[in-house]
């Protein structure tokens, strides 16, 4: 096994899970499990216009948005950041940090952000994973490229991995569906009681479970 590794504690691509003693690479490019602890790291990120050491445990006790994206001076990715940028006054008043991840160095951040006027909107740190270490823990990675594919986690406030959202690079992800999940994440946290059907918004009906819906919905 590789020892000096952190099992992300969810399944592996060679199928056998982390804790089968599995020696293949792929078992590095874990598939973290809902309802589970989110893997942990820390790493350097681009914030401020600064450089500092960012965990994940720094932000325990707010809910987070983790955001991989495939790399810096690309297309989708920059609509894709721009909205969050957009919405991330909105997101702080729900108690949600913003983490976006590539496998892209500090100094590259820096200058895509000096580049383009939509990457100077983001407030939000933008980390860098040049070791892979963080996309392989959430099993983004695409191994032969480099590079992550979109992923898109959120993250309760005890650390508890919520949604997973993963997909081809070629398509870009809702922000509208993003805000959606978070609320609807933080409605059954506050309801335990309470679900969310399809197509929830804030505000609108939910379901509570129980043998008088069954076949009646």
């Amino acid at each position: 096994m590789h020892e000096d590794k952190e099992c992300c504690g969810g399944g592996c691509e060679c199928g056998g899970g982390c804790e089968s003693g599995c020696s293949e690479s792929a078992c590095w490019n874990c598939i973290p499990k809902i309802n589970h602890t989110a893997p942990g790291f820390t790493t350097e990120a681009y914030h401020n216009d600064d450089t500092k050491k960012i965990s994940l445990a720094d932000y325990k006790g707010k809910w987070i948005i983790l955001m991989f994206y495939p790399k810096d001076f690309t297309f989708v990715c920059p609509t894709e950041l721009g909205d969050l940028a957009d919405r991330y006054v909105e997101l702080q008043k729900l108690n949600a940090e913003v983490l976006s991840v590539s496998t892209d160095t500090v100094q590259v951040h820096k200058a895509w952000y000096d580049a383009s006027d939509t990457i100077k909107k983001i407030k939000f740190p933008m980390l860098a994973d040049p070791t892979h270490e963080i996309c392989r823990k959430y099993g983004v990675l695409i191994e032969e490229e480099g590079v992550a594919l979109r992923g898109t986690f959120i993250i309760s406030p005890e650390g508890i991995l919520q949604t997973i959202e993963i997909h081809g690079d070629g398509v870009g992800r809702s922000g509208d569906e993003l805000m959606r999940k978070l609320q609807a994440a933080q409605f059954v946290a506050k309801h335990g009681s309470e679900v969310c059907p399809a197509n929830w918004q804030p505000g609108k009906d939910t379901l509570k479970p129980g043998l008088d819906l069954v076949g009646k919905i």
